[in-house]
C-alpha cells in the first residue's frame, strides 16, 4: 500500500524527476502537465554532478549516457581581446572528483529518458491535456481542480507540488507568492549540425563574455549536434517564450552589424544559425513561504534563477530528491513539506545569487573587463572545480 497519493502540476523535467523519486520511496504520484504532448522547449541543459548523480540514483544512467556528451573542458573567452583567459577540465577530472558525471544533453532527450522511466512505473499516472486551475486544501489532504482534456475535473490527494514553472499558477494561486517578472535580459537559442563547427568547439563546453552580453555553446545529441545560447541585455517586453527570431534580426539586435563588439571567430559561430528562437528570462524574489499545510512548490516555481550559473534545471532536480526524502522521514505530508522547504531555502538562494553575481562579471563594459580577464589569465579560471565544489559536491544524503 502506498504512503500518501501527490499530486504534481508540471510534467517538465523537475516534475517527472520529483515522480520517480516519489514512487521509488513508496508514494502514488499523479502528474499533470497541460501540452497534449509531452515536450521540452529549449534545446541544451548542462547536468553537473549535484543534479546527474541524483538521475543516475534513480536509475537513468544508461539511457541518458547514450545521447549526453561529457565535455573535455569548459574554455572561457573574452571578448575585448579575442583570447582565451581561462580553461579547465571537466569530463573525467569530474567525475574522478565528483563521483558523478559532468554532462551537457538535449533537454528533450532528459524528458524522454524521464518519461521511459515513468512509463514503466506503476505508482505514477501521467495524464497529459491537464490543466491545474485551483485547488482547496485542507491540513494533510487536498482536491486538485484541473481542467482535463478540455473537462472541468477534480483530483483527491494527500499533497500537490507545484512544478509548474516560473509562470506558476499553483505560487500564485494557493502561496500568494509574486508573478514572474521580466529581468531585462533575453536569450536567444539554436542548433546546428556538428559537422558546421570548427574542429576545436566540438568536444568542449565554450564560453564567450562581451559587453552586455554573452555566449555559451556545447555539443549535443552523442555529439551531433552543436547548442548556441546567446544572452543579451534587453528591454524587449513580450515576456514569451520560443518565438522565432530571424537571421537578421538576431545580428542587428545582438550586434554583428556594422561595427562589432565580437571578435571573428565568435562571430562565424553566431553566424552558424540560420533562425534563432527568443526566449523573456523571467524571475522573482522567492523570500516567500514555499510550503502550507498539504502544498508546496519545486524547481522554478519556487526559485527561478538566471541562466548564469547552469544550475535551474540542477536545482530542480535536487529539490525532487530532498522533497522524496523529507516526506519518507516526516509523520505527515505538511510537515515533510515544511522540512523540504527548510532544507532547500538556504542552498536555492546561495545559487540564485551566484548566478546574478556571475552575470555582472560576464556583462563588464571592456574597460572593467580588463581586471577581470586578468584575474581569471592568472589562475582563477584554472580553479573552477574549487569555485564550484560548493555546488558540485552536494548529495541528497547530506543536502547542505
Amino acid at each position: 500500500m502506498s504512503k500518501h497519493h501527490i499530486i504534481i502540476a508540471g510534467g517538465g523535467i523537475g516534475g517527472l524527476t520529483t515522480a520517480l523519486a516519489l514512487a521509488r520511496t513508496g508514494h502514488r504520484v499523479t502528474v499533470l502537465e497541460q501540452s497534449p504532448v509531452l515536450a521540452e522547449v529549449g534545446a541544451g541543459i548542462q547536468l553537473s554532478p549535484n543534479a546527474s548523480r541524483v538521475l543516475v540514483d534513480l536509475g537513468l544512467h544508461d539511457s541518458l549516457a547514450r545521447s549526453a556528451v561529457t565535455p573535455r573542458e569548459i574554455v572561457v573567452h573574452s571578448s575585448r581581446n579575442g583570447g582565451i583567459v581561462a580553461r579547465t577540465p571537466v569530463g573525467r577530472a569530474v567525475e574522478a572528483r565528483y563521483g558523478a558525471p559532468f554532462w551537457v544533453i538535449h533537454r528533450a532527450d532528459l524528458l524522454s529518458a524521464l518519461a521511459g522511466a515513468v512509463a514503466a512505473e506503476p505508482a505514477i499516472e501521467l495524464v497529459l491535456d491537464a490543466r491545474f486551475r485551483d485547488a482547496s486544501p485542507a491540513p494533510d489532504a487536498i482536491t486538485v481542480h484541473a481542467t482535463i482534456a478540455g473537462q472541468p475535473g477534480d483530483l483527491e490527494g494527500d499533497g500537490l507540488i507545484g512544478a509548474d514553472g516560473v509562470r506558476s499558477r499553483v505560487r500564485t494561486k494557493l502561496r500568494a507568492g509574486p508573478p514572474a517578472r521580466y529581468t531585462g535580459r533575453t536569450a536567444y537559442r539554436a542548433t546546428v549540425p556538428i559537422e558546421r563547427v570548427p574542429d576545436e568547439y566540438r568536444d568542449v563546453t565554450g564560453m564567450w563574455l562581451s559587453p552586455r552580453a554573452h555566449l555559451v555553446h556545447y555539443p549535443l545529441r552523442a555529439g551531433r549536434e552543436f547548442n548556441l545560447v546567446a544572452v543579451v541585455e534587453d528591454d524587449w517586453q513580450n515576456e514569451g517564450w520560443s518565438i522565432p527570431a530571424s537571421k537578421a534580426e538576431f545580428a542587428t539586435h545582438f550586434g554583428l552589424t556594422g561595427r562589432s563588439r565580437w571578435p571573428e571567430a565568435a562571430r562565424r559561430l553566431l553566424d552558424l544559425p540560420e533562425t534563432w528562437t527568443k526566449w523573456a528570462l523571467c524571475g522573482f524574489d522567492s523570500d516567500f513561504e514555499w510550503s502550507s499545510g498539504a502544498v508546496t512548490l519545486l524547481g522554478d516555481a519556487a526559485h527561478a534563477t538566471l541562466p548564469f550559473a547552469a544550475q535551474g534545471g540542477g536545482m530542480a532536480i535536487e529539490d525532487a530528491a530532498v522533497v522524496a526524502r523529507a516526506l519518507e522521514g516526516a509523520p505527515t505530508v505538511s510537515a515533510g513539506f515544511r522540512a523540504y522547504e527548510t532544507l532547500r531555502k538556504q542552498r536555492t538562494r546561495a545559487i540564485v545569487e551566484q548566478a546574478v553575481s556571475n552575470g555582472r562579471l560576464y556583462h563588464l563594459p571592456h574597460a572593467l573587463a580588463l581586471f577581470r580577464d586578468a584575474a581569471l589569465k592568472m589562475g582563477v579560471g584554472g580553479q573552477l572545480l574549487d569555485r564550484m565544489d560548493w555546488i558540485y559536491r552536494w548529495h541528497p544524503e547530506r543536502p547542505d
